[in-house]
């Protein structure tokens, strides 16, 4: 057996929601002699609120951005860098085959409900992404063959066959653990192990998460987070600038920052994400139906004029599905250098009326009037509608495929894997494609480098969608915030390690 993570996990971020007229989240078990948290309270802006609080059933990043780590912890979870260390397992082992993976749990750790949390509740939890979840990505477990209790502290998961991204899989909601007895209302009240729980969702105005006093880790510094959600970047900013929050999560309009240039009294932070700010096309029906079409589309856009005029210049340019932040990334901008007469040579004279449907998010309302610009120069005319983000966007493009083009940011880790699946929205259907991935996971390190590369290349190549850039990690805190994390690579938004001065 190979041991591969021994390390005492310092707690983690948990965000946690009520019902509709807000209520308070239970508490885990009396007995936790650690010190109880500062009364520190901080106030984070947000635009894309959760239509609801259950990530198992409900689409989109809202959700685990919220609660992931916060409320909902993994037997492991992602830091900084990218890298996979212990949270509910303190240390996990692999057999000779990568076939077997026994993980031992930490004990003393209890659910906000009371329960405690044992191998019962991992066997539970990885049996309900294939029986109660309803999301698409839950193939991405599939490889999962079964998972047994050996005792109370200890895990065993049996995969069909080795799988490179399975231990990184489980550090994404996939991998958050559910108390047997609290799943009876999940999009209303999560119940979790974590530093967070729920203390009021009024909806449509703000989430407030409360420190959980049973928790069996580090406390977090700041007792009280506010989730404050805006519609509008601009209302966001002013609420910054007049002491309405501390925070600004991410920046909506890059413009904006030399409003908080005055460096005694605001701070910014600027990172990467692993977030891919996608120009969807619709590969199931005409016209983007035809490659050549798609073609056309990747030369008629001028990918650094798009990113300065839209987005301030802020961001990496990328070229196909795979952000800089992960270990098989390569520049693929050269693919489809701008080129409007090698666009229209494509679309051989025919001219196209089409329908961009994109959520009504800032960077992809300033993104699609640049697209619809540079489209109409090649004779593609792009009628933009924006739709409510999350609950009719994901109703009208990602569930149903209604739609010609669109435009949203990926932020899912390491998430080229969706392009295997030919009924997600991209409506993709290449088996080569998915060859590459199997290859790619089951193979060696090397090998996983090699086929994600290629497999980066043939969608690139195919010209799936247009990629417009790699979205960066913009944040503006007031003077005195610290722990703010620089580089957004997981799903969740970590609040554990804020602190105010």
């Amino acid at each position: 057996m190979r041991r591969i993570g021994t390390w005492i996990a310092a707690g983690g971020l948990l965000l946690s929601i009520a019902a509709c007229g807000g209520g308070s989240g239970s508490s885990g078990s009396a007995g936790n002699e650690q010190q109880a948290p500062q009364e520190q309270k901080l106030s984070v802006g947000f635009v894309a609120e959760p239509a609801n609080l259950d990530f198992t059933s409900t689409e989109g990043a809202a959700i685990p951005q919220a609660l992931l780590v916060n409320v909902y912890e993994g037997l492991v979870k992602l830091d900084q860098d990218g890298k996979l260390v212990p949270l509910l397992a303190e240390k996990w082992e692999v057999s000779d085959d990568r076939k077997t993976y026994t993980f031992t749990l930490r004990q003393g750790v209890k659910f906000t409900n009371g329960a405690p949390f044992t191998a019962d509740d991992v066997v539970f939890s990885f049996d309900r992404v294939k029986t109660d979840w309803k999301l698409k990505i839950t193939s991405q477990l599939d490889v999962v063959e079964k998972v047994e209790k050996k005792d109370d502290t200890t895990a065993v998961v049996t995969l069909s066959k080795p799988s490179n991204s399975f231990m990184y899989t489980i550090a994404t909601r996939l991998g958050a653990m559910f108390s047997r007895t609290g799943v009876s209302d999940l999009a209303n009240a999560p119940v979790g192990t974590g530093p967070y729980k729920l203390g009021e969702w009024r909806r449509g105005d703000h989430i407030r998460l409360d420190a959980n006093d049973g928790y069996w880790g580090t406390k977090p510094q700041v007792s009280s987070v506010t989730l404050k959600y805006f519609k509008d970047a601009t209302a966001m900013n002013n609420a910054l600038l007049t002491g309405g929050i501390d925070v600004i999560s991410a920046v909506q309009a890059p413009e904006s920052l030399q409003q908080f240039a005055d460096p005694n009294r605001f701070e910014t932070v600027e990172g990467s994400t692993n977030g891919e700010v996608v120009l969807s096309m619709n590969n199931g029906r005409p016209p983007f139906d035809d490659k050549k079409v798609r073609q056309a589309v990747r030369h008629a856009i001028d990918h650094r004029a798009l990113l300065d005029t839209a987005w301030a210049g802020r961001g990496e340019l990328i070229g196909s599905m795979v952000p800089p932040t992960d270990p098989w990334y390569e520049d693929r901008t050269g693919d489809y250098p701008y080129d409007v007469a090698k666009a229209k040579e494509l679309l051989g004279g025919k001219t196209y009326d089409v329908k961009m449907r994109i959520p009504n998010l800032p960077y992809a309302v300033a993104a699609g009037q640049v697209v619809k610009s540079q489209l109409a120069q090649v004779g593609i005319n792009a009628e933009i509608e924006p739709l409510e983000f999350p609950a009719r966007w994901l109703d009208l493009v990602f569930t149903k495929a209604d739609y010609d083009l669109s435009i949203i940011n990926h932020v899912e880790p390491r998430d080229i894997s969706i392009f295997a699946n030919k009924d997600y929205y991209f409506r993709y259907d290449n088996p080569e494609f998915g060859k590459l991935l199997a290859a790619a996971d089951e193979g060696t390190e090397q090998e996983q480098i090699d086929n994600y590369k290629a497999a980066a290349k043939l969608l690139s190549e195919d010209a799936a969608a247009d990629f417009l850039f790699g979205f960066p990690n913009l944040i503006v805190a007031k003077k005195g915030v610290t722990g703010l994390p620089k580089n957004a690579i997981a799903e969740s938004f970590d609040f554990t390690g804020l602190a105010k001065q």
